[in-house]
Parts: C-alpha cells; sequence; structure tokens
C-alpha cells in the first residue's frame, strides 16, 4: 500500500507515527496522536504493538480453510503456553512449505490496546508486533536499540524484546548468531553492548522510521478470526471531515461537563490497581509479608526478585539463566528453548531435542551444577523430536529471600 499512516503504540500507551506515501518517504516520526486529516487520507492504517506481549512461534499445520486453521492453532503450539488457551487470541500467517507463522496474545492485552486506540478515534487496519516489523538478517540477528529498550529479530518467527542491558544475557542462553546488525538509535553505547558474533552498528535517526521502511510486508495481522475489522474504511474524505467536526465538539463539551467525575474515577481506579498489584504480587511470591509494601512498590518488589538489582549475580531469572545458559547453548546438544517461566526460584524450560536421550542429558547436566536441582516433568515424542519440560530449582544456599 503506497499511502500508510504508521503508529507505534508503547508500552505505556503513549502513541507516536508517521505517513509514507508514494512520493514522499517517512523521515522522522511524531509524538502523541496523529490529526484527524491524516487518519482520514491514509489507505491503510498500521500500529506497532509491544513486542514483549507477544509469542511468536512457527508450527507445522494443515487446513482446508483458514477458519479451521484458527481452531487448531490452540491446540498445535499449546505445549509452548503459560496461560489458559481460553485467555488467548491466536493470529496466524499464510502457510508456507508446511509451516504457519504464529503470534499468541492474551485477549486481555489486546482489548486494552484496541480500547486505547478507539479513546482517540483510531480505526487499525493492522496490528501487528513491532518485531515482525524489524526485517529479519540472513544469518544472523538485526537488533534496534531505542528509548523503549532492545528488540531482536533473529529469524522469520524468532524475535524477542527486553532491557538493553539485560541484551548480552540473554544472547548467552540463546543460540549464538553468526552475525548482529545492531541499529542504535540511542546515539552512542552500542559497541559495549558485548554482543556475540560479528557485530555491526549503524546509527539511526528514528526508530520508527526505521522499521516503517522496512515493513513493506507484514507477515501477519492480530486482527485476525474474531477481531477481523468487518466494515470498510469510507472514502468520502468530506463526510470524515464533519463528523469529526461533530465528534471533536462533543469530546469539548463532555471534557468541561466531567472533569470533576473523571478525577473522581480516575483516583478510585489508580487505587483499584493498586490493590490488584498487590494481591498479585503476594499471589505470586507467597513467603512476603502484606508489611513489606509499606515501605516499596509492587513493581519495585517484582523488579528486585527477577532482576539482579539490589542482589548478587547468582539470583534473579537472569542469573539462573546465566548459570545453564552453557548447557542449553553447547551445540553438541542440539536443544532448542521454546519458552521460559521463572516463579519463586524455579524455572520452567520448554525444550526440543533430537530424542529422548538428548533431553535426559540436559537434565543431569544442569542437576550437576552446584545448587541446581533438575527435574524431566514432560516428555512428548513427535515427528521432529521430543518437546519436553524440566524443572530447575536453584538450592537455598544461591537464594535470599526478600522480606
Amino acid at each position: 500500500m503506497s499511502d500508510r499512516l504508521f503508529l507505534r503504540l508503547a508500552a505505556d500507551g503513549s502513541l507516536s507515527w508517521l505517513r509514507t506515501t508514494a512520493s514522499t518517504a517517512a523521515v522522522r516520526a511524531v509524538p502523541g496522536v496523529p490529526p484527524a486529516p491524516a487518519l482520514a487520507q491514509a489507505r491503510e492504517v498500521i500500529v506497532l504493538v509491544p513486542a514483549s506481549e507477544v509469542l511468536l512461534t512457527q508450527t507445522a499445520l494443515t487446513a482446508r480453510n483458514r477458519a479451521t486453521l484458527l481452531k487448531a492453532l490452540p491446540f498445535a503450539v499449546e505445549d509452548l503456553l503459560l496461560a489458559p488457551v481460553d485467555s488467548l487470541h491466536f493470529a496466524a500467517a499464510s502457510a508456507h512449505e508446511g509451516k504457519v507463522g504464529v503470534a499468541v496474545v492474551a485477549r486481555a492485552t489486546l482489548d486494552g490496546w484496541l480500547d486505547r486506540l478507539a479513546a482517540e478515534g483510531i480505526v487499525a487496519d493492522v496490528l501487528i508486533p513491532e518485531s515482525l516489523a524489524l526485517a529479519p538478517l540472513d544469518g544472523g540477528a538485526r537488533v534496534l536499540l531505542d528509548a523503549q529498550g532492545a528488540l531482536v529479530r533473529m529469524g522469520p518467527w524468532s524475535a524477542f524484546a527486553c532491557a538493553v542491558d539485560e541484551l548480552a544475557s540473554w544472547f548467552a542462553v540463546l543460540p549464538a548468531a553468526s552475525a548482529c546488525l545492531v541499529h542504535d538509535a540511542r546515539g552512542a553505547g552500542a559497541a559495549a553492548l558485548g554482543l556475540p558474533g560479528t557485530m555491526t552498528v549503524e546509527v539511526v535517526r528514528d526508530p520508527l522510521a526505521l522499521l516503517a521502511a522496512q515493513a513493506a510486508e507484514l507477515p501477519l495481522n492480530l486482527l485476525d478470526g474474531e477481531y477481523a475489522i468487518r466494515r470498510r474504511r469510507r472514502s468520502d474524505g468530506a463526510r470524515w471531515w464533519r463528523v469529526a467536526a461533530a465528534l471533536s465538539a462533543a469530546v469539548v463539551v463532555l471534557a468541561v461537563l466531567t472533569l470533576g467525575t473523571q478525577v473522581w474515577r480516575l483516583s478510585r481506579e489508580a487505587a483499584r490497581l493498586d490493590l490488584a498489584a498487590r494481591e498479585a504480587v503476594l499471589k505470586a511470591l507467597p513467603d512476603l509479608d502484606a508489611k513489606v509494601f509499606d515501605r516499596t512498590t509492587p513493581a519495585q518488589l517484582v523488579a528486585a526478585r527477577i532482576g539482579t538489582g539490589g542482589q548478587t549475580t547468582t539470583q534473579g531469572v537472569l542469573g539462573v539463566l546465566d548459570r545453564i545458559g552453557p548447557v542449553l547453548g553447547d551445540g553438541g546438544t542440539r536443544i532448542q528453548t521454546r519458552a521460559v517461566d521463572y516463579r519463586n526460584g524455579v524455572l520452567e524450560l520448554a525444550l526440543r531435542a533430537p530424542d529422548l536421550n538428548a533431553l535426559d542429558l540436559v537434565r543431569e547436566r544442569i542437576a550437576m551444577l552446584p545448587g541446581c536441582k533438575a527435574e524431566l516433568t514432560a516428555a512428548n515424542p513427535g515427528a521432529d523430536g521430543v518437546d519436553g519440560r524440566v524443572r530447575v530449582e536453584i538450592g537455598k544456599q544461591t537464594q535470599a529471600v526478600q522480606r
């Protein structure tokens, strides 16, 4: 599509946008909500959503029609999921050589994105994780560094997002790329990341302009299945102008009349969200005392538990992965890491191995690490190998209970 409007929805709900046409290339993103004329004139509105909220994978699946394919997807990738299937939404790419690319997102998250856009009068034609807008690099990894963090694409259906300071740790536990092209939108510091392989650094002016330039082909749309758009965008520009003007006037009047009510509702909502966050933390970390919230926030507490801030380097999920990373990254084991779940010092690994012996060998090697206990909890043989789950528990001598 020659006339596109790209929007990037950040994790905090903020928006930035730019427009590309056949005669004008994307130059620099504009923060905020696009004006009504830009929305009305664009032939396609593409919204890039946070990659950290979307699971990308690939599965072998055939179906006679797309409706059947979408119904079969949850069962085809169920072993990789860490949440109930009915709470998730599945989108699929077109099949290629018997393989189907899959994107999985929580329904609540997707609904929240659509509500955020609707609140600004934005109707998206395409919703896609920003990782799929970053073009894959043959034989290596492409990395985008900006104020949002690090975005990595290692293959057509292999991508992840993380904080910049976590990038080296993640590469240590993932298969090393033979080459790495880093697009640095921060201005400096990319050369000190310590990434594996041959690293090339390219300074970019604007991350959204880079993503828009590389998104010539969009492999899938999260607005799939029941979320598919069923009404066509109207081409009557004059009518859109009248509707936009009427809605703008109504919004101004309502804002003046209901300002006090909204302030009251927002204060109640903030209190409700804070209480929900505390309950979620206490449920995930049952060893804590509720009085801990008198001196710290739920976000700070969770960050301290899963990260390395304020703890020794052997604690948290990155500390655990740092210890077992050499085992998983050993090319001789031919093991693929499909999913990771970390709770209260227990790491659940979803692995793909060529056979059961290779899977058990990985378990034994992890169990031989000091302070580690490894247990094989599942092994499901398939046509391409064995899908298994290994539970890794870290000994008390390496854990510090934070109260």
